[in-house]
């Protein structure tokens, strides 16, 4: 029999785009292999303590009923006893969720898949400002959605341009606008006009809004105003939210999520899309469960200044090294930056496979893959505050020295 040629991949797979966060971690583990200490600045991974209630119910839970010996699957739509904790949670502050309103996903990733799914079909239009999350142009290209990008510029702090700016750019096939808000990467804490302003383009094209607010917690300054979408009475029927314990309980490993929407269809519907991958992982939401009837609000400030001073140290020093340009985010815990290179991308592979100082180098995430526009922020970087202070410390010395010995690194316009 005559062997006919091994088929391609799909085209839905030749489209998806690698992660700019995760795809040079081949040459961090290289550089490491070779003795060299890597910060790793290029990933959303909190070293903050995940609360011990957390373990504690894990490691309880074979030892309740009778000393369980089979580990069963749960609800498609997640432990009822968690799902209340995320409505009660919203409901104290002002938000008023139901359980009904609440459906348990593996981590905020398959929240925002699922948020995706329920408003757009195959060749429909997204909207989402950049600088964004690349996981958002991946799901989409999985999904055969189109990326409309809303550019934002550093010049503003990454804030939304104006309604006729963003009204240009829609189209019949438009159906959602997507937002982190506060955003990643840019940190950017969208105002409370901001927010109207989406509601209202939402509710005159017929649109949804959906709002990645897995920072939700991480707010610095008194003057940046956190007002959440879910919060949008007038507009709750548009608003599909995906949020997550990763960041928040600094509990990233446990792929434990949720989506919340007040609007019926999009929740029979998530429901179904739910259905078809079982549910989601049972030990985890038991731990899950803990950290939503615990008393969080310590817990919840004292993360939250803690970032706040390590934004702070991370800014200053970048705004202490000659040629770069970056706002102070007002939430989340990332800095975009502008650098004085040729290609970020190139200057990362440079500092993992060429420079070290004493031993030690730094990593952070190429700007390029936080675009949807082609050729943007190829000269920019993504930095993670996520290391105590005195690691910030050397990273900032480790990228200043960096850029100050780089091949590629730009001439400086001359002073006037």
């Amino acid at each position: 029999m005559q062997n006919t040629p091994v088929p391609g991949v799909s085209k839905r797979g030749q489209a998806a785009p690698s992660s700019p966060i995760r795809r040079l971690e081949p040459f961090a583990l290289e550089a490491k292999k070779k003795g060299v200490k890597v910060y790793p600045l290029h990933i959303g991974q909190p070293d903050v303590e995940t609360p011990p209630p957390f373990f504690d119910a894990v490691e309880g839970f074979r030892r309740g009923e009778s000393a369980r010996k089979t580990l069963a699957y749960g609800p498609s739509a997640g432990n009822p006893e968690l799902i209340a904790g995320i409505a009660a949670y919203y409901a104290a502050k002002g938000i008023p969720v139901k359980p009904s309103d609440v459906i348990i996903t593996l981590g905020g990733s398959e929240a925002v898949s699922f948020a995706i799914m329920a408003s757009c079909d195959p060749g429909d239009e997204l909207l989402i400002p950049e600088p964004l999350f690349p996981g958002y142009t991946n799901l989409a290209a999985v999904l055969n959605v189109r990326v409309v990008p809303i550019t934002t510029s550093v010049r503003n702090g990454y804030h939304l341009p104006s309604r006729d700016e963003i009204e240009s750019k829609i189209t019949p096939r438009t159906r959602a606008i997507l937002l982190s808000h506060p955003g990643n990467p840019t940190g950017v804490v969208y105002t409370p006009e901001e927010v109207s302003l989406v509601a209202g383009l939402a509710l005159r094209h017929g649109l949804f809004i959906l709002a990645d607010e897995v920072y939700r917690e991480f707010v610095y300054d008194e003057t940046a105003r956190y007002v959440s979408f879910a919060s949008l009475d007038g507009a709750a029927d548009r608003v599909i939210i995906a949020d997550s314990i990763s960041k928040r309980f600094s509990a990233c490993g446990a792929r434990v999520g949720c989506i919340v929407s007040r609007n019926p269809d999009v929740m029979r519907t998530v429901l179904k899309f739910c259905q078809s991958r079982g549910c989601p992982p049972v030990l985890e939401q038991i731990g899950a469960r803990t950290l939503y009837e615990m008393n969080a609000d310590e817990y919840l400030k004292g993360v939250n200044r803690e970032y706040a001073a390590r934004r702070d140290t991370l800014f200053n020093i970048l705004n202490s090294i000659e040629g770069v340009v970056c706002r102070k985010p007002e939430g989340a815990f990332y800095i975009m930056a502008k650098l004085p290179v040729d290609d970020a991308e190139k200057f990362v592979v440079w500092l993992l496979g060429t420079f070290s100082q004493d031993g030690e180098t730094v990593m952070g995430a190429p700007g390029e893959g936080f675009y949807a526009t082609p050729g943007a922020g190829k000269d920019e970087m993504r930095l993670a505050y996520v290391l105590k202070e005195e690691d910030l410390v050397r990273a900032g010395s480790l990228l200043k020295a960096g850029l100050a010995a780089y091949p590629g690194r730009l001439a400086l316009p001359s002073p006037a």
